[in-house]
């Protein structure tokens, strides 16, 4: 395939002026890393720094587009450069609502959509994109930005749509005669199929509890469907959480976790931890972001080994293969309190355009900008997921990324116990109805 259409839009055209202001305007740290976008070289007394964190760390896979984006954006704005700051990606949560709360906040910073990053927008502690997006409207869909999207303004810029996926590992499956499971009775078949076969059916954490989320949220979208799911989230047409959809993916869990389906000692491991055993081939399956294939093109003992697809079906009268978990959530927002915010503003859209490029091409994310160009260099299994998400039939954000964090918190403390036993599929449902109706406004 020597062209094929992505979603990713690369501009060449630099912006000629820049507005007068914005809008109406894992798991080993690596935590206060700090990093030039170019080099190492001291700045002049003459050159302006902008402050840009994430949680790109350098063990990170996406740590190289960042590099490549801010060297890109700094040689087409000189005068100025980027201090980049990386932290680890659950420090970093807690780092960045205390930055907003004390009000010492980076010109620039990574954060999640939906509502973790609600309260920022609610803050005025953040600057609203709305007239500046403008400049960007035909290469960055409208739609890719509802994640940054707050009581009718766009508060940050996107530059990846992640989905969650089941990789497998091809080998194993075909040594085992196994087919890839396209619902979820062919999933619990395999993995009754492997343990007899003395091998690790799904390798996950429960320590780092948002990587079990992953085949939680998904095998949920997958039973309820994306309407009655979002809408129980999101406290909206009074469907409560509490629904036998609901319930059957709660079984699910407990029923995979029964039929001896995780890796033992799940509850010990951390995301790394957790990985590792399958990129080594010692585990056949592992749920969670696209993003995994970027590892698995550069850390797994044979990429060939591995295959990727969709989260199987629990109830088909209500979802199908092409309604996913994730969309575009990765996000840059710019802090109101920044000495440069025309120079800001234009880094957020910029520095994401570039991102985008750059994770795409390397294989090892799914772009949220729209582009035509030779993608001929590209992993296979990047493209196959990038094909899942432009004919994806939906796209539902994860638990913990929608929901506000009170409620998001609670999800993962009962998501836990779910697993551990302590509490029953029915205790379940009824304790994230009732969380859920305690926060309704």
């Amino acid at each position: 395939m020597k062209k094929k259409a992505v979603s990713i839009l690369l501009s060449l055209i630099m912006t000629a002026s820049l507005l007068a202001g914005c809008g109406t305007k894992d798991s080993v740290s690596d935590s206060g890393n700090s990093q030039g976008g170019q080099s190492s070289q001291s700045s002049s007394a003459e050159e302006k720094t902008l402050t840009f964190w994430s949680i790109a760390t350098e063990s990170d896979n996406m740590h190289s587009s960042y590099l490549k984006a801010i060297e890109e954006w700094e040689s087409n704005h000189e005068g100025y450069k980027i201090k980049f700051e990386t932290f680890e990606n659950q420090a970093y949560k807690t780092k960045i609502k205390s930055a907003v709360a004390a009000n010492e906040l980076p010109d620039l910073f990574f954060t999640f959509g939906g509502g973790f990053s609600q309260p920022f927008a609610e803050s005025g502690k953040v600057l609203p994109l709305d007239d500046y997006y403008a400049n960007y409207k035909d290469q960055l869909p409208a739609a890719a930005l509802k994640n940054q999207t707050y009581d009718g303004k766009i508060y940050g810029s996107t530059f990846t749509t992640p989905v969650s996926v089941m990789f497998y590992n091809k080998k194993i499956f075909e040594e085992n005669n196994l087919a890839v499971p396209a619902t979820y009775d062919e999933l619990l078949a395999a993995v009754n199929t492997l343990k007899a076969a003395g091998i690790t059916p799904i390798s996950t954490s429960v320590k780092d509890t948002w990587v079990l989320g992953m085949l939680h949220d998904g095998l949920t979208l997958k039973s309820a469907g994306p309407t009655k799911l979002q809408n129980a989230l999101l406290k909206q047409e009074g469907q409560s959480y509490n629904d036998p959809d609901m319930l059957q993916s709660a079984k699910a869990i407990v029923e995979l976790n029964e039929a001896g389906a995780f890796e033992e000692g799940a509850t010990g491991l951390s995301n790394d931890e957790a990985v590792q055993p399958f990129l080594d081939g010692q585990a056949a399956m592992f749920f969670t972001g696209s993003w995994l294939g970027g590892d698995i093109n550069t850390r797994s003992y044979d990429k060939e080994a591995f295959g990727v697809a969709p989260i199987p079906v629990v109830n088909s009268d209500n979802a199908t293969l092409g309604d996913f978990m994730g969309g575009a959530s990765d996000t840059i927002m710019v802090a109101k309190s920044t000495k440069y915010p025309e120079v800001a503003c234009d880094a957020a859209f910029e520095i994401a355009k570039y991102i985008s490029k750059n994770a795409y091409l390397e294989g090892v994310a799914i772009p949220a900008w729209n582009i035509d160009y030779d993608d001929s260099a590209v992993e296979p299994m990047t493209k196959e997921i990038a094909g899942y998400t432009t004919k994806a039939n939906s796209f539902t954000l994860w638990f913990d990324t929608l929901l506000p964090a009170e409620d998001a918190n609670k999800y993962l403390e009962l998501l836990q116990q779910l697993y551990s036993g302590g509490i029953t599929p029915e205790d379940y449902v009824k304790a994230m109805a009732d969380q859920l109706d305690s926060t309704k406004e």
